[in-house]
């Protein structure tokens, strides 16, 4: 509506604005959310029992819930997407703002608008990786759906797989991979495999009839187009990767692989340290930066299993190329000059690679703290007493280690 053509008083839009704020403001998320988790548990229970019916039912009563939609709202406007506007140029800054939209969405009559199409630089930096931007609007509808949609994926999904999914984590997955790992007869070999541009080749047709969900409104999602450059691109396949709902698509869509794999070969992943960076012309004390910034990143992210072997062998290696760099800058030095000139005792303990300013962590000196199991035949929605309790004792180690 144009204001500036309007005949309503401004004292009374002022006022309608103040009710909403007012409104936004006073809402109780933790009602909110356990009214939304109550009719999800429901959903999850029925999908068990295969009463389609009855999930339709339960599906629609989501969908249609106020706690649901002020939910939907909330998420979209405190991601890091929430500064990040579609076709439209709109966001929801304000509470007045965000409680209009929860008033205002609906499917009835609903069409979604184009997505924006911009690119972002892959970790190779060789290619692009194509990223499709809703407006807030359709953010918000397609995590409504998804709220109706994602009890179904975790009765439905794959119980050795953590990408997207509630109640699990990287952690898990590397916990998981200890297991399996772990034992003396275990595979000695891993292959690691890659679906190229999942998100944009996902078929249309299967999705439509596969994925339990309204099916117009499905369709909406998946045809909206895309605008580049000011030209507008159809979609005839694929799930934009910004889209809310996306992740539960693709999850769904690879649903049954593992079991596939299982039957015909051994599954595992298997983490690896890349060559980021080359550094024979660097100085001391850039290279001690740049390798503290990559060391710190992936011993916090691997210390939670079982990895002080190898921790002391990248160690190791480490010395022998830092040898290696030093030798490239002083071919006609003898091993002690280079050895004494950068490395140093700190604290009482011999042979550290520093300057005055910095020095190299040593990974022997990273404390294991082992990840909490997951019990990967729980459901988030039907054993909600179990991750709660998971949840606060994840909670508890972390604060624990600091």
């Amino acid at each position: 509506m144009n204001f500036s053509y309007s005949t309503t008083d401004k004292t009374e839009k002022l006022k309608d604005t103040r009710r909403c704020s007012e409104q936004w403001e006073t809402i109780d998320w933790k009602i909110a959310t356990k009214e939304v988790n109550r009719l999800q548990v429901r959903i999850a229970k029925a999908t068990v029992k295969n009463d389609i019916n009855k999930v339709k039912r339960l599906q629609y009563l989501l969908t249609h819930s106020f706690y649901a939609k002020a939910l939907a709202v909330k998420k979209v406007t405190s991601n890091k997407g929430k500064n990040t506007s579609g076709v439209d140029k709109q966001l929801w800054s304000t509470s007045s703002a965000k409680m209009k939209a929860t008033l205002s969405l609906t499917d009835r009559q609903y069409k979604a608008k184009p997505l924006r199409r911009v690119y972002i630089e892959k970790k190779d930096k060789k290619k692009k990786r194509p990223l499709g931007i809703p407006t807030m609007y359709d953010r918000a509808i397609q995590t409504l759906y998804a709220f109706a949609l994602e009890p179904i994926a975790e009765v439905k999904g794959d119980k050795v797989s953590f990408g997207f999914r509630k109640g699990r984590s990287a952690k898990d997955a590397c916990e998981q991979i200890f297991c399996v790992l772990a034992r003396k007869c275990s595979p000695q070999w891993i292959l690691e495999g890659d679906i190229k541009g999942c998100f944009d080749n996902i078929n249309h047709e299967w999705l439509l009839e596969n994925i339990p969900m309204d099916k117009r409104i499905m369709k909406q999602f998946l045809k909206s187009g895309f605008i580049y450059k000011s030209v507008l691109f159809p979609t005839e396949t694929g799930s934009p990767q910004g889209g809310s709902i996306s992740s539960l698509y693709a999850n769904m869509t690879l649903d049954g692989l593992e079991k596939l794999i299982q039957e015909h070969y051994h599954r595992n992943s298997k983490g690896k340290i890349e060559n980021h960076y080359r550094a024979k012309t660097q100085k001391q004390e850039d290279l001690i930066r740049r390798l503290n910034s990559i060391l710190i990143g992936w011993t916090n992210y691997h210390k939670h299993v079982v990895a002080s072997r190898t921790f002391s062998y990248v160690n190791n290696t480490l010395y022998l190329l830092l040898e290696q760099w030093a030798k490239h800058r002083h071919p006609q030095k003898n091993k002690w000059w280079r050895l004494n000139k950068y490395w140093h005792s700190k604290n009482g303990k011999p042979w550290v690679f520093m300057t005055d300013k910095n020095y190299l962590i040593n990974l022997r000196t990273i404390d294991i703290r082992r990840h909490p199991k997951l019990q990967i035949s729980r459901n988030p929605f039907i054993d909600e007493k179990y991750f709660i309790k998971r949840r606060l004792r994840l909670q508890t180690v972390a604060a624990r280690n600091g």
